[in-house]
């Protein structure tokens, strides 16, 4: 990456970086698209470095709140989540690009129109949902986390449709978001496939990433819960396109 490329992608990081902060989601998608939009670096080298600030982005923002959590719901979502990401990493080493690129079109597809039909009424609902389908959607987040690095949207749908307050929605996701990504960097050097320049790349991120953060903590949008419930399936939508038009 030349100088200027590296001065953008860390930029395209505190937005990345921020999103996540005060929504729970999204950092993933935003460099993602950043990347692959200008490319920037390959998808694979920009995932590993979102994974490494994945680490510093939700150790400061769950700093002190770790209470707030629903910690059935957490645990039932990593049940599901952790296998399931292992698959999804090893699944990624022998499938092939037009396959995964089929895939991507799909689950753009399903993201898309799930975020259509949820936006029309995002209201949560008046009973939690039950612990097995936390694990459905965390092995759903799982193995999409694996595969495509984007492991956001089952989990989005899952959490913003539950009767919690916005913040154990958006603490929660931070919390999981943080052991898949510890899990995936594990899968991923056990693989041999992290590199010094990744580490260097992320190395230079950290203060951008942790100030961005420490702004989303400190000043996040002055918008109501179901403001910000509309914004979540709205980016959901986004999501679906963007995945369908790079399939």
């Amino acid at each position: 990456m030349t100088v200027e490329q590296i001065i953008f992608f860390i930029l395209v990081m505190i937005l990345g970086s921020y999103t996540q902060t005060v929504t729970g989601f999204g950092m993933g998608m935003i460099v993602l698209g950043f990347v692959a939009q200008f490319d920037l670096t390959s998808i694979t080298f920009a995932s590993v470095i979102i994974s490494l600030m994945m680490l510093a982005n939700g150790s400061i923002a769950l700093k002190g709140k770790i209470s707030i959590i629903d910690r059935p719901a957490l645990t039932y979502a990593l049940i599901g989540l952790v296998p399931a990401l292992i698959v999804g990493v090893f699944l990624l080493t022998y499938l092939s690009r037009d396959f995964a690129r089929i895939l991507q079109g799909i689950l753009g597809g399903a993201i898309f129109m799930g975020g259509v039909f949820i936006m029309l009424k995002p209201e949560p609902l008046k009973i939690r949902s039950g612990n097995l389908s936390f694990s459905i959607a965390g092995a759903t987040a799982g193995v999409l986390g694996g595969l495509f690095s984007i492991a956001g949207p089952p989990l989005v749908y899952q959490y913003y449709r539950q009767p919690f307050t916005l913040e154990n929605i958006r603490l929660s996701l931070l919390a999981i978001f943080l052991m898949m990504n510890i899990g995936r960097l594990i899968v991923l050097g056990a693989q041999g496939e992290l590199t010094l320049d990744m580490l260097w790349i992320g190395l230079l991120c950290v203060p951008a990433v942790s100030f961005a953060t420490i702004a989303g903590r400190r000043w996040p949008p002055p918008v109501s819960d179901n403001t910000m419930r509309r914004i979540a399936f709205l980016l959901l939508v986004l999501i679906g396109i963007s995945l369908m038009l790079t399939a």
